[in-house]
């Protein structure tokens, strides 16, 4: 029935053959005449002998296909040799008939003992069958006629059931060498919980010696955590209607020895004889937890200090009110910002400022109780969270905390060799009475600390409501917003983004600007908040990209005729209902191709209605249209958008670039996130790319594509134009060339 089953084929043909060669004789002249019956036995012979000998040499390896072809012609001249013999004296068709078939079958019982150890009954039985027919064909008789019928039946039976235990044996060693051969964990367990089949990588991975002892086992005696209701609901599962296959769950499972195994299982079901079994797969996924520990470390810990990062503290924060409420404690917010910063970075560079910071932290750290929490804000802002407070002593507590600080920073730092004098501007927010949610309190802080910088620096100062001037300003700028579309105070820049390898300008992102008529410059990190809030980003984002497609079209005929033209949008443009329309709308209108367009999302977005996002995410796919994930790394939660929704690019944040000459975590975590994306197909952009250095080793990791002011910083349409014809008139070094 296997056609790959050579072996059986041709002993089969043997057998039959030899048992319509008795059956024809024994008919006698009822059946054929008697030449005609010499004729027919003795080719039913040679082809019988014929097939036992192939089926034997091609079970054991040995046939060749100049044997095969020598098969045809060697039957017909032993058969015409038997028929003359038999033609002189047809006394000897059945003696001698049983002595060549039971050589034919002395040697194919020695082949087979000689080939495989597991085959040596079947080759005795063999020899049995041979031996038998040799010493009845030299003593055969009428008398001894039934006997030999007899004998040679019950050893005709025993040899055929070996034959057909040797193929099955064959196809069982061939499935389960496959099985084995699985660089995964893989066993068979039936309804009951017990293991019926296992290869040895499963047992490896369960700590057994070889995979025969996990046969028979209890899926609980594998797994001490698991419970028999744990084992029999989970097989529950495959009796479900509508259910996916494979079924997949992850899992940390404590060994016999004690090691924890995280794994992957992938479960499917399985019928035998009406029975469901079900089929598990184990995946060690032990060095893909690794890298997602070491991203999951990425999005919570600054890589400078060592300390949270602000999207870290946010949630902290959030618990630690969630707390406070609940046992009718206090928190305190404290927000710390090093004056004059910038101007050891400025003098002494970047890396001493970074040792500046690592320092300061350390300092910062042993000032603190154990349960309060530290954390890097951002460029040299820390903030400090003092929880469990008692009530009414929240102020007292972040005041007598703030002055420690103070005082700690005051007694300034040995830098390169030089002694640095750097002073602490803190503000201080209290919860409940100045905000009952992290983002208000942190605000509050952030406000008191500017009045603080304002009052002197190395001053500390409790937020109040005289300092709300900050609400004040965005109520200036909404109503500075209404008719500035109108008024044509907005306009775009454009920053480009180059081929990490050739240099080539591959990519733009347009960046928006506004220069308005009552306020004067207004930075997009005053003006975008306040759109949101107001709903006045729909309009504003939908003259960026008539805006930006408009000057694409601009830009056909020149060097920029190709480049790829990339938007940030916002989470209220995609819940527009017609917002793809809008952006169909604007390619058909400015001729361009689809993949001349990226939209650039923030976490937020995809946060935020995340079904809706993804709907709308696959009508902008099905167009054509890229997306982008910007600032990836900066949130922990952007590991699983990369399974859950399908982008086409990631930007690195420029957090993790600015760090990678001089820290070597930087610089690691930034190779894990290129690696990351490499696996997963994606395009990578490195953004705040400042120097040689940096552009260097991102091209060295494979990081596709370089944004920064090393390459170029936000300009206009006609100064991207000339930088666009300097960078094709001449062939840039690759980054690599570069001394680092």
């Amino acid at each position: 029935m296997q056609r790959k089953e050579k072996h059986a084929l041709f002993w089969g043909v043997g057998q039959l053959t030899v048992m319509s060669g008795s059956v024809v004789w024994l008919a006698g002249d009822y059946l054929l005449p008697l030449q005609w019956r010499l004729y027919f036995c003795a080719f039913c012979l040679t082809i019988g002998m014929a097939g036992y000998w192939a089926g034997t040499q091609f079970f054991i390896g040995r046939l060749r296909e100049i044997q095969i072809r020598w098969m045809v012609p060697g039957i017909l001249i032993a058969g015409a040799i038997f028929s003359s013999l038999w033609t002189s004296d047809n006394n000897w068709v059945a003696p001698g008939s049983g002595a060549a078939l039971g050589l034919m079958l002395l040697w194919s019982g020695s082949r087979l003992i000689g080939a495989e150890n597991r085959y040596r009954l079947l080759g005795l039985t063999l020899m049995a069958r041979g031996g038998f027919n040799l010493l009845v064909a030299a003593a055969l008789n009428p008398d001894v006629l039934v006997m030999w019928f007899i004998g040679s039946s019950i050893l005709k039976v025993l040899s055929m059931l070996g034959l057909v235990y040797a193929v099955q044996d064959e196809i069982q060693q061939r499935y389960a060498r496959t099985i084995d051969s699985l660089s995964h964990g893989f066993l068979i367990r039936d309804r009951r919980g017990y293991v019926q089949v296992a290869n040895e990588r499963c047992a490896r991975l369960l700590g057994f010696n070889n995979a025969q002892e996990l046969i028979g086992l209890h899926v609980c005696d594998l797994l001490p955590n698991l419970t028999r209701d744990m084992a029999d609901q989970y097989f529950r599962r495959f009796e479900a209607e509508g259910v996916q296959y494979p079924i997949s769950d992850t899992a940390i499972m404590r060994l016999r020895n004690g090691n924890s195994l995280p794994v992957e299982l992938l479960g499917s079901p399985y019928i035998e004889r009406g029975q469901l079994f079900c089929l598990v797969q184990l995946l060690d996924i032990s060095e893909r937890k690794k890298k997602d520990d070491l991203l999951y470390q990425a999005a919570r810990i600054d890589p400078v200090t060592g300390f949270f990062n602000r999207h870290a503290l946010s949630t902290q924060l959030a618990q630690e009110l969630a707390h406070a409420a609940a046992a009718g404690r206090e928190c305190a917010v404290l927000f710390i910002d090093l004056d004059k910063f910038k101007r050891v970075n400025d003098s002494f560079g970047h890396a001493a400022g970074d040792e500046l910071l690592r320092t300061a932290a350390n300092r910062l750290h042993g000032l603190l109780r154990p349960c309060d929490v530290l954390s890097r804000f951002g460029g040299d802002e820390f903030i400090v969270i003092i929880p469990d407070l008692a009530p009414n002593s929240a102020e007292q507590m972040a005041t007598d905390c703030a002055a420690e600080i103070i005082k700690a920073m005051g007694r300034g730092f040995e830098l390169s060799y030089h002694a640095i004098s750097v002073t602490a501007s803190i503000g201080i927010a209290c919860y409940p009475n100045h905000g009952g949610d992290s983002d208000t309190l942190i605000r509050c802080a952030d406000i008191a600390m500017y009045e603080a910088k304002k009052a002197g620096r190395g001053e500390q100062l409790i937020f109040n409501d005289a300092m709300n001037a900050a609400t004040k300003d965005g109520l200036v700028i909404d109503g500075a917003l209404r008719g500035a579309i109108e008024a044509n105070e907005f306009y775009l820049v454009y920053q480009a983004i180059t081929n990490s390898h050739t240099g080539k300008l591959t990519k733009v992102e347009a960046l928006l600007r506004w220069n308005s008529s009552l306020l004067g410059p207004v930075s997009p990190d005053r003006f975008i908040p306040v759109a949101e809030d107001s709903g006045m980003i729909i309009p504003l984002g939908t003259w960026v990209l008539d805006q930006a497609c408009r000057q694409m079209a601009h830009w056909k005929q020149s060097v920029l005729d190709d480049v790829t033209i990339s938007i940030n949008v916002s989470a209220w443009q995609l819940a527009a209902p017609d917002f793809v329309a809008l952006v169909s709308q604007a390619l058909i209108r400015n001729g361009l191709s689809p993949h001349q367009l990226e939209l650039e999302l923030t976490e937020r977005v995809l946060i935020e209605d995340a079904a809706n996002v993804q709907a709308v995410l696959a009508q902008l796919r099905a167009l054509g249209v890229g997306i982008s994930l910007d600032d990836f790394g900066t949130g922990y939660s952007s590991l699983s958008y990369l399974t859950q929704f399908h982008l086409n690019t990631l930007k690195i944040d420029r957090a993790f670039v600015m760090d990678i000459e001089h820290s070597e975590r930087s610089n690691n975590l930034v190779h894990a996130i290129i690696a990351m994306g490499h696996s997963l197909g994606l395009q990578l952009v490195a953004e705040g790319v400042e120097t040689a250095g940096q552009a260097a080793i991102l091209e060295k990791m494979g990081c596709h594509y370089l944004q920064g002011y090393h390459i170029s910083r936000p300009i206009s349409p006609d100064e991207l134009l000339r930088f666009a014809d300097d960078r094709a008139g001449r062939a840039p070094a690759p980054y690599s060339d570069y001394a680092i």
